[in-house]
């Protein structure tokens, strides 16, 4: 059996809003010698039809189940703590809200709540921050979609999740359960939909890298995002089985790799 190749989505395929040069065509050949390709993102801001229109603009073509996002690790951990119809608090972006509600839970702005989701967006401020701890100070469950502490854009860095769950989680007093790379969660629904044997490809020797560990699948490193010389985290030492620049360069060194594959 072939392996499934799941790619990182921010720093492999795309700074922001600027696509890294040969991305594309490296997703085409691999998919080209027969491999399937699924897209794994961190990312919880965007929903899952945003995500296919962002890649099919960026040259790649995709459906909605070639895309797994922290968004939809975290509604799947909620879900099963919690009963149908809870009040959920979803202290993030749209592609939350859609999860959570995909998954049967009520999503409220305030009043009382049973959880809290706290993801990347853009508009987080004072107040948002001001009644996620609050709910997260009661009884609430608290997670977060996960912890990178940045995201990869055109000409440098932004804050990631994991900046804007610090301050809930140092304003609440309480830290939280994690449902995105590299954490269980977020496992259990790429195990679920891809199979049980694949390469990870990413750009965050922290988080791809120990996602791959935790699926027990090789690990694909691109020096496009995160790591690299002029990046936040070094290449590890010793490197992963397989390091490249970008993915136009990556994807050959994968297809040498694997028997029978051309």
């Amino acid at each position: 059996m072939r392996p499934i190749i799941c790619c990182d989505l921010d720093g492999v395929l795309w700074r922001g809003e600027t696509p890294i040069a040969g991305s594309a065509d490296g997703i085409a050949e691999l998919r080209a010698a027969g491999l399937r390709v699924g897209f794994i993102t961190n990312n919880s801001s965007i929903p899952i039809a945003g995500y296919v229109d962002k890649l099919r603009a960026f040259g790649v073509p995709a459906v909605a189940e070639d895309v797994c996002t922290s968004a939809q690790a975290a509604a799947a951990l909620v879900a099963s703590k919690l009963a149908p119809g809870a009040a959920v608090l979803a202290c993030a972006g749209q592609g939350v809200v859609d999860a959570l509600m995909e998954r049967g839970l009520r999503v409220v702005d305030a009043g009382p709540v049973e959880a809290v989701v706290v993801g990347f967006h853009r508009n987080f401020d004072f107040d948002r921050l001001t009644v996620a701890a609050d709910a997260v100070r009661g009884s609430a469950l608290f997670v977060a979609t996960n912890l990178d502490p940045t995201y990869p854009i055109a000409g440098g860095l932004v804050p990631g999740t994991g900046a804007l769950v610090a301050a809930v989680s140092t304003a609440a007093g309480r830290t939280p359960e994690v449902a995105g790379k590299p954490e269980r969660p977020m496992a259990d629904l790429v195990r679920a939909r891809f199979g049980n044997e694949g390469i990870m490809i990413g750009d965050r020797p922290s988080t791809d890298g120990a996602f791959a560990r935790a699926l027990g699948w090789p690990f694909a490193l691109v020096l496009s995002g995160v790591a690299g010389t002029d990046g936040e985290e070094p290449v590890p030492d010793p490197p992963p089985p397989f390091v490249a620049v970008d993915l136009a360069r990556l994807a050959p060194l994968i297809l040498k790799s694997l028997p029978g594959v051309s």
